[in-house]
């Protein structure tokens, strides 16, 4: 680790900062309010759906982009920006970024039409790049050794009491001062992080100097990413078949072209080797539906207690904090279940318990009450993300070369994120929600209905994967890899994000042996 001038003060012999330091607090500080800028947008956008839909005139597909145009940007350069990190510098990276994420956030507090916020939002994930991997990346690089556990638990923690507060502090702000400022807050809330920062030392990744970065490869996936998602939402929305479609084909030449520079370069965004594993392959593809189920519920959940069931946005944010506190409480026992059961067992059942908590809303309807019907699906929901999170994550961890455990984790991160774009993108068209149906109670609840069953479904194909493919012995999971609680989640919502770099350190020996048992 490098250091700037002066930055003695609070630092051990390996040359690391002491958690229980001045310095050592200015960093976790810096890391957790930067961590929950990013955080608190994941939290209340969506709950935000309908009031910016009637104050701004807005279409489900331009809701659709207000949402999606902040995913494909991060979706698109969040390894790019986890590299940039390494190479000029974590520190300097996260400054960028929470400038960046801020000045993107005050346009979004500004915004006068749908189209300026969109743009904006698309802004906002240009910054949410650096700034995501760069507050994990902060922690893991300027603690000494032995307190690095430590520092990542309390920078995990303190997120998910993060993840805990968003939804009362955006429900109070739409409902009280107005839309606008679960925007407008990141402002001062960047202001708090620049100054803490200010403490922090600057590291890099010193086998990133040298290195090219793959921007042919990161413009390659926004184009894929973006052509999808303009065919998608378009053809749910008033654009002809020849619009929809152009786009469509667009990016999927994008796509096909991607892979091909992948294939060629020498040091690629997406190294494709990865995928030789077929474990790591597995992992992955249910990593994609199950995130994409979850971000389908987490989409048309909030929206329909809005519209159909009359909830205020205070309500309708609350009303899914169960899921927060299902995972705070049981993700890291799950964890260590699995870890001596082995991961195929949580594997499985994990998205059955959640495919049932998706079943369950359908009883979430014109009527409904919140404690017979609403919390018992939610409960259930988080329960199944509870017990399937941290093992997919450590078997992702598992299925390559230790010291490529932090790019996999990253490319994990990434499909996550990918999931859940291109399921917005797609869940209206796929159950019939155009135009401003998503105003009416009538249209909107047979079209919930619909995306309960197909998220359900999403859910139990996952779990059939697992059974297909992920190996029952426990000794897949040895070692730190698969009994870190804190390099568990990939999900906004639920706790901060697992990043490029996460879980490289400490959990090196725990996934070699995971390999050597395999």
């Amino acid at each position: 680790m490098t250091t700037s001038p002066g930055d003695a003060g609070g630092k051990d012999a390996d040359g690391g900062v002491a958690l229980a330091s001045a310095r050592g607090r200015w960093v976790l500080t810096s890391a957790v309010l930067a961590s929950g800028m990013a955080m608190l947008d994941g939290t209340v956008v969506n709950v935000a759906l309908p009031t910016l839909g009637r104050d701004l005139d807005a279409s489900i597909a331009s809701l659709q982009w207000v949402v999606n145009a902040y995913m494909l940007t991060l979706s698109a350069l969040l390894l790019l920006g986890g590299a940039l990190g390494d190479r000029i510098g974590r520190r300097r990276t996260l400054v960028i970024g929470v400038v960046w994420f801020a000045l993107a956030s005050a346009l979004c507090g500004l915004a006068q039409d749908s189209g300026t916020l969109i743009a904006a939002r698309a802004l906002q994930g240009v910054g949410g790049a650096l700034l995501t991997p760069g507050s994990l990346a902060l922690v893991r690089s300027s603690f000494r050794t032995r307190d690095q556990a430590k520092a990542v638990g309390a920078w995990s923690g303190l997120g998910g009491v993060a993840g805990a507060i968003g939804p009362f502090l955006g429900g109070w702000l739409i409902d009280g001062p107005g839309w606008r400022w679960i925007f407008l807050i990141n402002v001062p809330l960047a202001a708090l992080v620049l100054f803490a920062v200010r403490h922090v030392p600057e590291s890099k990744g010193e086998s990133a100097v040298g290195q090219r970065f793959d921007v042919p490869g990161a413009v390659l996936a926004a184009l894929f990413l973006a052509g999808v998602s303009f065919a998608l939402i378009g053809a749910s929305g008033d654009s002809s078949f020849v619009a929809a479609l152009l786009p469509g084909l667009a990016g999927l030449a994008a796509g096909a072209v991607f892979l091909l520079v992948e294939h060629r370069r020498s040091n690629p965004m997406l190294p494709l080797e990865l995928f030789r594993s077929g474990l790591f392959s597995a992992a992955n593809v249910m990593t994609l539906c199950l995130y994409a189920a979850i971000g389908g519920i987490l989409f048309m959940l909030p929206v329909q207690l809005q519209t159909t069931l009359g909830y205020d946005a205070l309500q309708a944010g609350t009303a899914t904090l169960p899921i927060t506190v299902m995972m705070l409480l049981l993700s890291a026992p799950a964890g260590d279940l699995a870890r001596r059961v082995g991961p195929r067992l949580p594997l499985c059942a994990g998205p059955l318990i959640a495919a049932a908590g998706a079943v369950l809303m359908l009883r979430i309807g014109p009527g409904a009450s919140y404690v017979a019907d609403v919390l018992p699906a939610v409960v259930v929901l988080g329960l199944g993300m509870s017990v399937f999170v941290a093992p997919l994550t450590a078997t992702v961890l598992a299925s390559v070369d230790a010291s490529r455990a932090g790019l996999a984790s990253g490319v994990n991160n990434t499909a996550a994120r990918i999931a859940s774009l291109l399921v917005i993108a797609a869940l209206p068209l796929a159950v019939g929600l155009t135009g401003t149906a998503y105003t009416d109670p009538v249209a909107l609840d047979s079209a919930f209905g619909k995306a309960a069953w197909g998220c359900a479904g999403l859910f139990v194909l996952a779990g059939l994967a697992a059974f297909a493919f992920i190996r029952p012995r426990p000794s897949d999971w040895h070692g730190e890899a698969g009994n870190n609680p804190h390099c568990t989640s990939n999900m906004a919502v639920t706790s901060p994000p697992l990043e490029p770099g996460a879980c490289g350190g400490d959990d090196a020996a725990g996934v070699r042996r995971a390999r050597r048992a395999s």
